[in-house]
């Protein structure tokens, strides 16, 4: 009664991962219509997910269906390889981001982030130019910047919210520069900033500048 109930939850369990994995599929065909890069450059990665699973749960299903020790075999060993990369990934993450946590800023309710505080592997990852400007392509066209306004109406509004590490990084200059804000979306930059920091002279008001080439 033991294994026809596991038999049969694997083959349930792996029925419905296939019909997930379709979907993934699905999508990547989707974002493969689009001539935006961000979503072509996330492509391959997606469908590569997708068949993935479907491979995984093919076998699960097929093992349960058919009583087939072998591939019921397979199926646990490859589940195992992947429980260990995703031990492997999040250790490793967790190692390239552990210094990454962010600062409190005085007075408000966000974090500024400081890409000095992360590994030198990291750095070198994001300060490759090539990685860079299209990482930069996609954050200017996410549109996070551009909806603050809508967010926040009032300059009170904006100057207690909980920014997001991307809206208080990339949409504003660094707290240090003593900017006045004038509104959720721009700075008086006529004032001397206060700060040697180099990203107060990169930040711009422009939408398609902002602080992408900032080191916060």
């Amino acid at each position: 009664m033991g294994s026809r109930t596991s038999t049969f939850v694997i083959r349930w369990v792996n029925l419905l991962t296939m019909l997930l994995a379709f979907g993934v599929i699905c999508y990547g065909i989707w974002m493969s219509t689009h001539h935006d890069e961000c979503h072509k450059y996330l492509t391959l990665p997606v469908m590569g997910l997708g068949a993935a699973i479907l491979i995984i749960s093919l076998i699960g299903f097929l093992g349960a269906l058919k009583d087939l020790p072998i591939l019921l075999w397979i199926y646990l060993l490859i589940l195992c390889l992947i429980l260990v990369g995703i031990l492997v990934v999040t250790a490793l993450l967790f190692i390239v981001t552990s210094n990454g946590s962010g600062h409190y800023v005085s007075g408000q309710r966000y974090k500024e982030f400081k890409l000095q505080d992360y590994s030198s592997w990291y750095q070198k990852q994001l300060n490759n130019s090539q990685n860079w400007r299209r990482l930069k392509s996609c954050l200017v066209k996410s549109e996070d910047c551009k909806t603050l306004p809508k967010l926040y109406k009032t300059l009170k509004e904006y100057k207690n919210a909980e920014l997001s590490p991307i809206e208080a990084g990339c949409c504003r200059p660094p707290s240090e520069c003593g900017y006045p804000a004038i509104n959720a979306s721009y700075y008086d930059l006529s004032f001397h900033p206060v700060s040697g920091n180099r990203d107060c002279k990169l930040y711009k008001n422009s939408p398609s500048i902002k602080c992408y080439n900032c080191d916060s």
